[in-house]
């Protein structure tokens, strides 16, 4: 065995035990060690240090009751000074297995043995007993068995790394077995010792950051969200585990070491980020997600064409004002499979098109991303689509249903801006993240046409803090769609920019929620992300009123409403997207 300068004998009142050095000052032990530290001193000898005995204080133990099934057996020392001594390092968790088995050695300070006696072990299975232990049977059928002196021992690989620490032995001597505290399991319950603990994907500063950021996620009063919801959320169907989670570290730790989809623990991550009310936090959060799904093995990066859209096309039918040619298609980045097309009048056009989304549903392949987009006139891109009841039996929005954006049919069936817009794409795709462009109430007398040239240079994501109702937010609406600016957003209530003073108005809270949530986002994955919202939106909002209908204008926002309830996304890229020929069926 090498580097074992971290082995520690322990002392505490007329018991000893083991331990191992973790850090320059933290040594990890058993609760059951050390249970007379409220009366008794604690010492902590290394056995390859200069031998003088070092007082200790705990500083973490866990839930350990001190009875025999009683969970949480750990504790953690803090020394009084440093030690120059080399900590222990530590193996995957899977490397304590295997077929044959490993020889794992253990070092314990039975009695009579002050400088410490070797046993040899191997874990029976790679299933926890009551999702805390592992059971150990003797290596062979002589030589040293455990003993009291060997509670807290680090269990070793043949190099020295450690895969958990022995917590009891049977108390018949001549049952040779015991059981073991794997070190991923004490890292429930002392978090630091996550970031030594190798998981696939995810190096010791990515797990490190991650736990200081959900420690001060979890510092925030009344986040609005419950541990078991966020572990649903990362792992899609199924039962949390059977302990329960009582805490956010509870489901990232279950995440990170029992899950094998290291993508879960990112998922995670992103889904936290939106309920955190700290834009440091919830940025820091959105950023280690992003990272954590390119890092993950065998995962591709996302591109435009991951996504596969359902088109919702409505346009002029040529019959009136009041008939509209509807087509819903579903393509899947090489196919278009038309599901329905149909000329229909203002008020049929809502259930056809519920209906057919449904329908296109068949087309997409099981581990399609959807992304539902709604190409209609200009003047009609402030619809509440993403508010429309999503089925009869569902009364849940279609916007928290999938990821959902508004198109402009204008812009879509001009082959000069198209092109611009994949050029503005091309330039994205370099750039990973965009800045945004405000246009605020103040700022609607602006010219349009210097709208349109000032934003083709740079900007490619703008927001409105007024919904464009009025004819001139509509100029101005025209003008950043011709920049092309591939991202708009805006609310479709608030202030219409009426009035002298607009400081503290609901459109530049609005656009200061924007800044907080969305900048620095990729682009491309911007539909995700206001999808997340909506769902958050949908989940804290109190008590919604009435729909409003297709041609409607919205209510005002309810002082309870969260503040992305009635956000609209104009987003459009023309590589995830059909080409922009005309309907199948001719519009007269």
């Amino acid at each position: 065995m090498t580097s074992t300068s971290w082995h520690a004998r322990i002392e505490c009142g007329r018991g000893t035990g083991a331990g191992l050095l973790v850090t320059e000052r933290h040594v990890l032990t058993c609760a059951h060690v050390v249970q007379d530290s409220g009366t008794h001193e604690v010492r902590v000898t290394f056995v390859h240090g200069d031998g003088k005995a070092i007082t200790s204080s705990v500083i973490t133990r866990g839930p350990w009751d001190g009875t025999v099934s009683s969970r949480g057996d750990v504790a953690v020392l803090e020394l009084a000074h440093p030690v120059d001594l080399r900590p222990a390092e530590f193996a995957a968790v899977s490397e304590a297995y295997g077929d044959p088995l490993p020889k794992l050695a253990v070092l314990g300070f039975p009695k009579h043995s002050r400088n410490g006696a070797f046993a040899e072990y191997r874990a029976t299975v790679a299933q926890l007993i009551k999702g805390e232990w592992v059971q150990l049977e003797a290596w062979k059928a002589h030589g040293q068995p455990l003993a009291p002196g060997f509670s807290g021992a680090g269990l070793t690989l043949t190099d020295g790394r450690v895969v958990g620490v022995v917590t009891s032995a049977a108390k018949d001597p001549g049952i040779r077995d015991g059981q073991m505290l794997p070190a991923h399991v004490m890292a429930r319950y002392w978090p630091p010792l996550a970031d030594l603990i190798p998981t696939p994907g995810y190096t010791g500063q990515q797990r490190k950051l991650l736990r200081l950021l959900i420690e001060a996620a979890s510092q925030e009063d009344d986040l609005p969200c419950s541990p078991e919801r966020l572990y649903r959320d990362a792992v899609g169907i199924g039962p949390p585990p059977p302990s329960g989670l009582d805490s956010l570290w509870d489901a990232a730790w279950y995440l990170l070491f029992e899950v094998p989809d290291p993508a879960a623990i990112a998922r995670f991550a992103g889904r936290l980020a939106i309920f955190v009310n700290d834009p440091a936090t919830r940025r820091a959060l959105r950023t280690w997600s992003y990272a954590g799904s390119a890092a993950t093995p065998k995962r591709k990066a996302r591109t435009a064409r991951d996504w596969s859209p359902i088109l919702v096309e409505i346009a002029p039918s040529g019959r009136g004002d009041d008939y509209f040619l509807v087509e819903v298609s579903a393509y899947d980045g090489q196919n278009r499979l038309v599901v329905g097309t149909s000329r229909l009048a203002l008020k049929d056009i809502r259930a056809y098109v519920l209906e057919r989304i449904d329908e296109a549903y068949h087309a997409l392949e099981p581990v399609a991303r959807e992304l539902i987009a709604f190409v209609v006139p200009l003047r009609y891109l402030n619809l509440d689509v993403a508010h429309w009841q999503r089925s009869p039996d569902d009364d849940s929005p279609l916007g928290s249903f999938a990821p959902l954006v508004v198109i402009s049919l204008e812009r879509r069936r001009s082959f000069g801006l198209q092109h611009k817009l994949k050029q503005k794409w091309e330039c994205l795709d370099a750039q990973a993240e965009a800045q945004l462009h405000r246009i605020g109430c103040e700022s609607l007398a602006q010219n349009p046409r210097s709208l349109t040239i000032g934003l083709r240079r740079s900007t490619h994501l703008v927001g409105f803090g007024t919904p464009p109702r009025a004819d001139g937010v509509r100029q101005l609406l025209r003008a950043t769609l011709n920049a092309p600016a591939p991202a708009v957003l805006w609310p479709r209530s608030g202030c219409r920019g009426s009035g002298l003073s607009h400081e503290n108005c609901q459109g530049t809270a609005f656009l200061d929620r924007l800044d907080e949530h969305l900048v620095g986002l990729p682009l491309g994955e911007l539909p995700a992300y206001i999808h997340e919202l909506r769902e958050a939106a949908c989940a804290v909002d109190a008590g919604s009123g009435p729909q409003p209908g297709l041609d409607s204008a919205a209510e005002s926002p309810s002082a309870e409403q969260h503040w992305a309830h009635d956000l609209t996304l104009l987003w459009e890229d023309p590589r995830c997207l059909p080409d922009p020929d005309s309907f199948q069926d001719l519009p007269v």
